[in-house]
């Protein structure tokens, strides 16, 4: 309970005073006393490390207050949205020709938070630079965190499939960060209203879309290791190909157990930079051994947990019942709840009926299970790519090839097809939003 926590830091707090003094002054011990006394009625999911206050997601949504940051909640909300727009507008590049990350939109949604006044009315403007000083906190400790989602379009409508996952996972990441929190269907329907006006930047071609990220930073001036009295979200857009261009292909991956994308306690769980930049050494050294994509493994008996930055599957007859069964890892703190992921799972599970399991799976069951026969696909999954076949992993040494079945036989390709039907708005589902929905309030949530 956060009671106790709080006790343990007044106690370190005093143990410690004189080297707090010196270091950062007393308005460190100060200020993180004053924030966490905030929160005694609250208390975190220590099972799994999950900020969560809330018996429900749809509760969830509608609260601005899962950060420890409880203060005034400011102007954040759609009725007081202003809209400037850009006055030259750029030439839309040729969507064949797209390179991700690379091409911007001409506009962005921005609003600023004090710790003092909370949030400032949201604002659509032109895509510009931002300005925020050396000293800013996010430059030196990564107190910054994203979401990734995308808008696709079918004739005139455009859709956002399950936004709201999006929208409670930045809320969980800025509070594991001691950022503050905003009211996730205020912040949905100023999404919508950028993707409207950026319509035109959504490519009318099937498998692509428009790349859509929200981030949440510190631009407090200091260098003090503390939750922040000053913070931005801000929104950019960039239109995107499809993951495979060529079609379906599948990837090799290496298993190095010497890389370690998360620990328990940490971070695992959240969508933070901090979590991605260290991961950038070892996909160079998988680059150049010739794999693909980095396998993730945890502890001594080496738990396979993601794929990239993407969740991983594996379909296989189970060895205790010999029946076909879907599984992954279990959420806990060093898995990241991918919007994808739940989708894959409760599609599988709940619409078509067959078994999935969330458990923890090592490299010497998977070994087993590809030596036995047991081993029918793998698979990774994520917002970028939807799905993405595997085909062999590399661990200590040895090449372990999995089947990659024929597209009529590939769950793998199945849930692709189901899953881009549900975005592009051909199949009437319950994830899949209009934009125009949302902005009227008409979109119901977590149905």
């Amino acid at each position: 309970m956060l009671k106790n926590t709080t006790i343990a830091i007044q106690k370190v707090s005093k143990k410690n005073n004189a080297s707090c003094l010196l270091s950062t002054g007393i308005t460190k011990t100060t200020r993180f006393n004053k924030i966490i006394n905030t929160t005694t009625k609250r208390s975190l999911n220590t099972s799994n490390n999950i900020i969560n206050y809330h018996k429900t997601p749809v509760d969830e949504l509608k609260d601005d207050h899962t950060s420890i940051r409880n203060g005034n909640y400011g102007n954040f909300y759609h009725e007081k949205l202003t809209i400037e727009k850009a006055k030259d507008l750029q030439t839309k590049p040729v969507w064949e020709t797209l390179v991700f990350g690379k091409t911007f939109t001409d506009h962005m949604l921005e609003i600023d938070w004090t710790s003092d006044k909370g949030w400032t009315e949201p604002k659509i403007v032109p895509y510009h630079d931002l300005s925020i000083a050396p000293s800013c906190s996010s430059l030196h400790y990564a107190i910054q965190c994203f979401e990734g989602l995308k808008a696709y379009k079918n004739g005139d409508n455009v859709y956002f499939f399950r936004p709201e996952l999006n929208a409670n996972r930045l809320n969980r990441s800025s509070a594991r960060l001691g950022l503050p929190n905003f009211n996730g269907e205020e912040f949905l329907k100023c999404l919508a209203e950028l993707v409207k006006i950026e319509k035109d930047w959504v490519p009318d071609k099937k498998g692509y879309s428009l790349y859509i990220r929200p981030t949440v930073i510190s631009t407090e001036r200091t260098l003090g290791v503390l939750p922040p009295n000053s913070a931005k979200l801000f929104v950019i857009c960039c239109p995107v190909g499809p993951y495979f261009k060529s079609g379906f292909a599948p990837v090799k991956l290496l298993a190095d157990p010497q890389f370690v994308r998360a620990f328990p306690g940490g971070t695992g769980n959240s969508k933070i930079g901090a979590n991605y930049g260290p991961t950038i050494l070892p996909q160079i050294a998988a680059s150049q051994k010739g794999y693909n994509q980095v396998l993730w493994l945890f502890g001594a008996d080496h738990q396979i947990t993601e794929v990239g930055t993407m969740n991983i599957f594996f379909y296989r007859k189970s060895p205790k019942t010999g029946e076909k069964e879907l599984i992954t890892a279990p959420l806990a703190d060093i898995i990241l709840p991918g919007v994808t992921r739940q989708s894959v799972i409760e599609i599988t599970r709940d619409e078509w009926k067959q078994n999935v399991s969330e458990q923890v799976y090592t490299m010497k069951e998977f070994i087993d299970d590809v030596e036995s026969g047991r081993m029918i696909e793998a698979f990774g999954a994520g917002t970028a790519c939807v799905v993405s076949p595997v085909s062999s992993i590399h661990y200590l040494g040895k090449d372990y090839s999995i089947p990659v079945p024929a597209k009529e036989e590939s769950l793998a390709i199945k849930l692709w097809d189901k899953l881009m039907a549900i975005q592009f708005g051909e199949e009437n589902h319950k994830y899949s939003h209009n934009i125009e929905d949302i902005i009227s309030g008409k979109a119901v949530f977590y149905q």
